[in-house]
């Protein structure tokens, strides 16, 4: 091998490793970015749960009340 072939290859070499590190920037990016909008989501997540627990509570309490009331009709 000559000196513009060892050239070469270090200028291949050189483009691959710029193109895998382009490549872990922008994984590292998206990684980031769905970290996000997972903890977005595990919020939203956990209000409707808190909502859903709160409706349930109310509809047990009215269905306690309407048992009363039928009670009382009796």
């Amino acid at each position: 091998m000559n000196q513009t072939d060892y050239a070469q290859q270090i200028q291949a070499l050189a483009k691959r490793l710029d193109r895998l590190l382009e490549t872990a920037r922008r994984l590292a990016a998206e990684n980031q970015a769905l970290k996000q909008q997972y903890e977005q989501l595990a919020g939203e997540r956990s209000q409707l749960q808190g909502k859903n627990e709160l409706a349930r509570h109310r509809v047990e309490t009215m269905i306690g009340r309407l048992n009363e009331l039928e009670r009382g009709d009796e």
